[in-house]
């Protein structure tokens, strides 16, 4: 079976109310493209209201709890996020392993609870700029797989060098295919999981980096809070 485009938009803390004109704004694109999924992950105080009016654009949380529900203030589960309208959730994050201090066997256990509450998690794995500078980048992305997969294999990979996100660096294409080659390798079901690229991604370099033979779509940072970047590299999907 082939692998489809996903195309996916992470606002992460960025968004109000009058920010979901931004969806009225990409539906052309996404209507457009129907080889091509489009999906949006807002903050999860917009997470309704998108839902709402996403049309062809699949909705998704940016995170999730372990526990369907409970004393813990401030966290948001799986289930809530599949009652507000998402269908996916992004897991382990590097900044969310980064800056709450999220271990890999705590990714594996949201992707199990997002899977169970019927959502499709998309884990992040990526090395930091020391651990390819020392040549530990496979290794690194390597144990984070071994420890972040669930049993089930209804999940999407997303592959985002810790240097490059947010920096306007970018790997290299050489690199990339070489990193998306090895991540499919080490798949249950490398065949058909969607593996998808992220580290500064912009209309300039995704026509490249999406025509590479094991990249299927992008995890797409900063130039989601723009309509017309984000449609751009919708289009640029082959």
């Amino acid at each position: 079976m082939a692998r489809r485009m996903l195309i996916a938009g992470n606002w992460k803390m960025n968004g109000l109310r009058q920010s979901l004109g931004f969806l009225e704004e990409i539906r052309p694109a996404a209507h457009s493209r129907r080889n091509v999924d489009v999906l949006l992950a807002p903050p999860a105080t917009l997470i309704v209201s998108a839902a709402e009016i996403a049309g062809p654009v699949k909705i998704g949380g940016q995170d999730c709890h372990i526990h369907p529900s409970g004393a813990h203030t401030g966290d948001i589960s799986a289930e809530m996020l599949r009652d507000a309208g998402a269908s996916y959730v992004i897991v382990g994050h590097s900044e969310r392993r980064a800056d709450h201090g999220e271990s890999s066997e705590l990714v594996r256990a949201k992707a199990e609870a997002a899977q169970a509450a019927g959502l499709v998690p998309m884990i992040c794995v990526g090395e930091s700029e020391s651990d390819r500078r020392e040549g530990k980048a496979e290794a690194v992305v390597g144990e984070q797989l071994h420890q972040s997969l669930p049993g089930s294999t209804a999940y999407v990979i997303a592959y985002e060098p810790v240097w490059a996100i947010g920096t306007g660096l970018t790997a290299s294409l050489d690199d990339i295919a070489a990193m998306h080659a090895f991540i499919r390798s080490k798949l249950p079901d490398g065949a058909t999981t969607q593996i998808l690229y992220g580290g500064s991604v912009k209309p300039a370099n995704a026509a490249d980096i999406l025509s590479l033979n094991d990249v299927d779509g992008a995890l797409v940072g900063g130039a989601s809070l723009k309509a017309a970047d984000f449609g751009a590299i919708i289009e640029a999907a082959p």
